[in-house]
């Protein structure tokens, strides 16, 4: 005897396309106007912080830096998606997603210093901290999303993995259990296309990376990563059908218009024709054109936000600059108890006060 077992396929949406059209029949009952234009004020910000902080580092002022720009759509329509008492699980690029959750933005400047002190996360805020070794924040969503399972309460996880990270067996553990357990769990590849060097061609020769979902029982996805709108709509209704459909799986098709970290080097590896032909789907123009086709956007309004958003970035960064570390925080949370070696060394840094 031979019988078909099983019979899956993903599906792709969009709903606001790259001329700033957007498919009616798709598009969220909750969202209006106002909504588009935070959306889009936010991802502008997003950007604005980016370029900040890339500028920054080359001058020596903050540490290695990981860009966002092009992923902005992804990371502020996901955000927006998410409730007050959703809880983030990020990588280390998902600036956009913390600054639209509330996330202070002198702290990322003063974590661009050194000081671990911008890493905390404040009240409210809900998220775990910055995950840099790819993929192993993802089985730690999955115990947070059973934790809330298990308490009863009415909250999910969103958590998010770059393309490379779905080759990481911390990945399959984590959509294995997220099935197997049932948890309130939405997974986001976060597909810019390159794992550093690495292009998504090498990761996989699946068709999409959404089509992971299948091997653990859960539902996937595949989204225009570069349409605000089209993650939202993925990401509010994934969250509102967590409890009777399980855990989700979301492919966000985007793309890494610059460098993976500031200590990369991208014309070693990839053609300039790829990242132009990126350039027409940029998320930011697409909302503004939208906006700016129905009268709800113009250039006195752009000038406004964007003198409104420098003074913001950079009143945060001043801040950043003027913050006076503890040295003592460097030797706190390492072990239950202080060894006397450390605690010499601890004595030591404090009395030198060479933070400050």
């Amino acid at each position: 005897m031979l019988q078909k077992v099983f019979d899956g396929e993903i599906e792709y949406l969009q709903v606001l396309d790259e001329n700033g059209k957007v498919d009616a029949a798709l598009f969220p009952n909750d969202l209006d106007d106002n909504k588009i234009i935070e959306m889009y004020k936010y991802m502008c910000l997003a950007r604005a912080f980016d370029a900040k902080m890339l500028s920054l580092q080359r001058q020596g002022r903050v540490i290695t830096y990981a860009p966002l720009i092009g992923e902005e759509a992804t990371q502020i329509g996901a955000a927006l998606a998410m409730r007050k008492d959703d809880y983030l699980v990020p990588n280390f690029r998902q600036h956009g997603v913390f600054i639209a959750r509330g996330f202070p933005i002198e702290n990322f400047f003063i974590a661009g210093r050194g000081y671990e002190d911008g890493l905390k996360a404040p009240p409210g805020t809900n998220s775990l901290a910055v995950a840099v070794p790819v993929g192993s924040q993802m089985p730690h969503s999955v115990g947070l999303a059973y934790a809330l399972k298990y308490k009863k309460k009415d909250a999910a996880v969103v958590a998010f993995v770059g393309d490379g990270g779905t080759s990481e067996g911390d990945f399959y553990e984590a959509t294995n259990f997220s099935g197997e357990l049932k948890v309130p769990l939405v997974m986001i590849i976060e597909n810019n296309q390159w794992a550093i060097s690495v292009p998504r061609s090498k990761q996989s020769i699946a068709k999409t990376l959404a089509q992971k979902a299948f091997a653990a029982g859960i539902r996937g996805l595949q989204v225009d990563g570069n349409d605000v709108i089209a993650v939202y709509k993925a990401v509010s209704e994934g969250i509102k059908s967590l409890a009777t459909d399980g855990p989700i799986l979301i492919e966000c098709i985007t793309y890494r218009m610059s460098i993976h970290t500031t200590a990369d080097d991208p014309t070693k590896y990839r053609d300039q024709k790829d990242v132009d032909a990126w350039k027409p789907k940029d998320p930011i123009l697409r909302v503004k054109t939208y906006l700016s086709a129905k009268g709800l956007w113009n250039d006195e309004l752009e000038k406004q936000m964007t003198e409104e958003q420098a003074k913001k970035i950079n009143d945060s960064v001043a801040e950043a600059e003027a913050f006076k570390g503890d040295p003592k925080s460097m030797f706190d949370n390492l072990y239950s108890f202080v060894p006397d070696i450390l605690k010499d060394e601890e004595n030591e840094a404090v009395d030198a006060n060479f933070w400050q």
